[in-house]
């Protein structure tokens, strides 16, 4: 079958959007050149490019249908207009029965005239999460300015334009060349096929495929770190963003100067990701390195010596920028941050995060027996959940609240079980995540999810099929994983209506049970737990114990794996 090679060569494409992009040219590719049934689809995205490769059949093979026209007895007219439609004279026509009827044939269709007629109305539609014009004789966008189409069947251009009428389309024509990387290679070459495409790339220093940049990168800094007994902080969602900067990966390692290793080592790790997506290393011992890992898009002839000197010279710029806030924030204890917290918006519906504290202060008190917490640090610890919003560190990296909030508790002195509460009253962020293990920091954690889902359904934001924005399927779990955990008999019926405390409106109780009991159905299937055993202990109606719940299935699990189970 014949080979089909699109490349579409642009100016930078955002790391976030790259295999988005490559997904959307399959799928659309894919629908619009159904009658020649694609095959072995192959999608690979970069900085400057995105790219396709698949069979295809030779053409679209003749067709004949057969059309029902008027009634014999019709008008002429009616006639007539049929048979313009279709372009066929009166004698095509057939009576069958009380109609004529028409046999339209399609001679075959080469597919390269398939592909030239569908390539640039899918262009033009292409669904960017963001797009721009440039330029001033096209309304063509894209989402950064297109240079090139490389497009080949069999070897040979599919020739098409995108321009329509008087829209020039940027002079954009398909063609076959396309270029290597910006400053290794630079101008463009033909190619005749995809191995052409793929080699030629690679001797011109592009590394066509995102995972084995992806690899370069990871092995790289790895190896590097190893050399030096340091290990690499995983991070999966770096690896993918850098992969997506860089044609031609080259590991380095830069210096972090001593002056700023008393900085807290999340502080440091949030500092380099998000600002310079460079990598944090850690000694044996998991305490922070003073060195990083990043990759450069060139291999230089000084083996990188001056692009390290430069990125530590930005490092030094970042940190410096981190000591300011650290050493401002601790300036202020957290308990003279709480006031400020009425200023801080926590739902239009529900006010603002300082009325939520107070709710929390509540909340967590009447937990904590249940969990075996002194009520008076769980009460303690919730009023200072929160006060870490207010600081230049968690506005500057918002990812860090709580973690900072910890840090600061500690530098004011707070008891440790109110500190380590404040840090861990968010987790488990994610299903990777760890619960929390103290009972204090349970108490909060249990409090602010809680009191999160009880006031979001109280003002009816509840999770719908197409959304979640509030992500209360994710506290919900959270609620189950830390319950079901810590093995925590905690009447949840009690605790919903208690969390209705100094709501606008009601909680919807039983709603909201329901809800969270599904959480816990959906978590035990993705245990492995059978259906039927899920389905036997939901059927018996509705329990706010979910430690009750998980007995019944262990319960029912272990009497069918018996003999008197197996026999029924």
């Amino acid at each position: 079958m014949p080979e089909l090679l699109i490349e579409l060569f642009s100016e930078e494409i955002p790391a976030r959007m790259q295999a988005r992009a490559a997904d959307d040219l399959a799928r659309l590719l894919t629908e619009a050149l159904s009658a020649i049934s694609p095959a072995d689809v192959r999608t690979f995205h970069g900085p400057r490019r995105i790219a396709l490769v698949a069979t295809v059949q030779a053409d679209v093979p003749a067709s004949a249908t057969t059309e029902r026209g008027p009634r014999a007895s019709a008008p002429e007219q009616a006639l007539t207009g049929f048979l313009r439609k279709h372009g066929a004279t009166r004698d095509q026509l057939v009576q069958e029965g009380e109609h004529w009827v028409l046999t339209v044939t399609s001679p075959a269709t080469p597919a390269a005239t398939l592909i030239a007629a569908a390539l640039p109305s899918l262009l033009r539609r292409f669904p960017w999460p963001k797009s721009m014009r440039w330029g001033y004789g096209s309304a063509f966008t894209w989402v950064r300015p297109l240079r090139r189409i490389l497009c080949l069947l069999d070897g040979h251009v599919v020739p098409f334009s995108l321009a329509d009428g008087a829209d020039d389309g940027h002079g954009l024509v398909s063609g076959n060349e396309t270029e290597g990387h910006r400053f290794h290679a630079p101008g463009p070459f033909a190619v005749s096929s995809f191995t052409e495409w793929h080699d030629g790339l690679r001797d011109r220093r592009v590394i066509v495929a995102a995972d084995d940049r992806r690899r370069l990168v990871a092995d790289g800094i790895a190896h590097l770190a190893a050399a030096e007994g340091l290990h690499v902080v995983p991070d999966d969602g770096l690896l993918d963003e850098v992969a997506g900067l860089v044609e031609w990966p080259v590991p380095l390692l830069g210096r972090i100067d001593a002056d700023f290793m008393d900085l807290p080592p999340e502080v440091m790790q949030v500092s380099m990701r998000v600002n310079q997506r460079y990598f944090s290393l850690r000694q044996a011992d998991g305490t922070a390195a003073d060195r990083f890992g990043f990759a450069a898009n060139v291999a230089a002839t000084d083996g990188g010596a001056a692009i390290v000197a430069g990125n530590e010279r930005v490092l030094r710029a970042r940190f410096s920028d981190a000591r300011y806030f650290w050493d401002l924030d601790r300036r202020t204890k957290l308990d003279d941050r709480v006031a400020a917290l009425d200023g801080v918006t926590f739902h239009a519906k529900l006010g603002s995060q300082g009325e939520r504290v107070r709710r929390l202060v509540r909340l967590a008190q009447h937990i904590a027996p249940y969990v075996g917490a002194d009520p008076v640090l769980a009460a303690r610890a919730a009023l200072l959940a929160k006060a870490d919003l207010t600081t230049g560190m968690v506005g500057e990296f918002p990812e860090l609240q709580g973690v900072m909030g910890g840090y600061y508790a500690r530098h004011d002195a707070e008891d440790p079980q109110v500190a380590d509460a404040v840090r861990d009253h968010y987790a488990p962020r994610g299903a990777a995540d760890a619960v929390p293990s103290a009972p204090v920091a349970i108490a909060v954690a249990l409090a602010d999810r809680i009191d999160q889902l009880a006031g979001l359904f109280a003002v009816g934001e509840m999770p719908t099929g197409s959304g979640d924005p509030f992500a209360l399927r994710r506290a919900a779990l959270g609620v189950v994983r830390m319950v079901r955990e810590h093995g925590v008999r905690l009447p949840l019926t009690e605790i919903l209506g208690a969390a209705g405390h100094g709501l606008p409106a009601p909680v919807p109780v039983e709603p909201l049970l329901a809800f969270m009991v599904e959480r816990l159905r959906i978590q035990l299937r993705a245990d492995g737990a059978r259906h039927d055993v899920v389905s036997a202990v939901f059927a018996q109606g509705a329990d706010d114990d979910i430690v009750r719940l998980l007995s019944r299935a262990v319960a029912v699990a272990a009497f069918l794996c018996a003999a008197d189970g197996a026999d029924l």
